[in-house]
């Protein structure tokens, strides 16, 4: 994979990333934003799947070498469960994804991003 599509690969994960945040500041908090069955909803797992669509297209040594192993798989393990199973997808884990990882993908996913830049 070029470094040009690494980075545009980056770039559309941070994207999904800030669209996420917004969506959460949006509604006033997570459990509001994951509430509105409508379009926050919605929006939210179809920004996760495209994280982890996009993060499993760039190369394993790359992922290796920025520690983004184990975003990697669990960000497409998540994909796969909204993708293939949407009615049965535990928003309690969804929640905890946006609380405890969102934030330290999005610093390891600008680094990399900078250094592809």
């Amino acid at each position: 994979m070029s470094n040009i599509s690494t980075y545009a690969k980056t770039k559309f994960i941070l994207k999904m990333i800030d669209n996420i945040k917004r969506i959460i500041l949006k509604h006033g908090g997570i459990v509001k934003a994951l509430e509105d069955e409508l379009e926050a909803q919605p929006a939210i797992l179809m920004a996760l799947l495209q994280i982890g669509e996009s993060l499993n297209k760039i190369d394993k040594e790359i992922i290796d070498k920025y520690n983004l192993t184990q975003e990697a798989k669990g960000s497409y393990d998540v994909r796969n469960f909204i993708a293939h199973d949407y009615e049965r997808v535990r928003l309690a884990i969804v929640e905890d994804i946006l609380r405890d990882s969102l934030e330290e993908l999005e610093t390891k996913i600008l680094k990399l991003s900078a250094d592809f830049e």
